[in-house]
């Protein structure tokens, strides 16, 4: 936390140094560790906001951390969330389950074996058999990726990532079915959430 007020410093270099170092101590003491995902103190979805998320996010994983909480959607330090900033989160959580669950690939085929013996010195790699099998789904496809040229992006609004963002939660809110549920568990969860509501005091918490 900070040490002139006292508020957590989410997103600052100190975490993602402690990050790294709480990992190696996990390791040396083999206990699962925790922590926190895409964190930032910023108010809004700005580029403060990305940036301390994906440094906080970047070194939770590469730390090794077995348990994440405040993945997506994290603003004001906990304090507030927004739908932009959730759908941003979301779309580098995509990236980061690349990273984690499939690394280098090291196969034949991902090594691209065949293409280098077939490609003479000088050639290049765009036409080649191996391209062509592999290049639709060769890099991880981003919901919010912008693979459109300057011409086609300036044609269809000049939409940066905020604005795709909040289109996107939009269309997904509008789109959303309810899953099928019982309707005796139903009442049955809506009678509990009543009666807690009822035991529980107000707090501003």
């Amino acid at each position: 936390m900070s040490l002139k007020s006292g508020a957590p410093t989410f997103g600052m270099p100190e975490p993602v140094i402690s990050n790294y170092v709480i990992g190696q101590l996990a390791r040396r003491l083999n206990v699962p560790m925790r922590c926190g995902g895409s964190l930032t103190a910023s108010k809004v979805a700005d580029a403060q906001a990305m940036a301390e998320s994906v440094d906080s996010m970047h070194s939770t994983m590469m730390a090794g951390s077995q348990f994440i909480l405040q993945s997506a959607g994290w603003l004001e330090g906990g304090l507030s969330t927004g739908y932009e900033k959730l759908v941003l989160d979301a779309d580098r959580l995509g990236g980061y389950q690349k990273i984690l669950g499939e690394g280098l690939d090291l196969s034949e085929e991902g090594l691209a074996r065949d293409a280098l013996a077939a490609v003479e010195p000088g050639g290049h790699f765009l036409g080649s058999d191996h391209t062509m099998r592999n290049y639709e789904h060769a890099f991880y496809d981003a919901p919010l990726s912008d693979s459109e040229s300057c011409e086609q992006w300036e044609e269809n609004g000049s939409k940066d990532a905020l604005v795709r963002a909040n289109e996107r939660w939009k269309k997904l809110l509008n789109e959303y079915e309810e899953p099928p549920i019982d309707q005796a568990v139903k009442e049955e969860l809506q009678a509990y959430v009543t009666k807690r509501k009822e035991e529980l005091p107000e707090a501003w918490y």
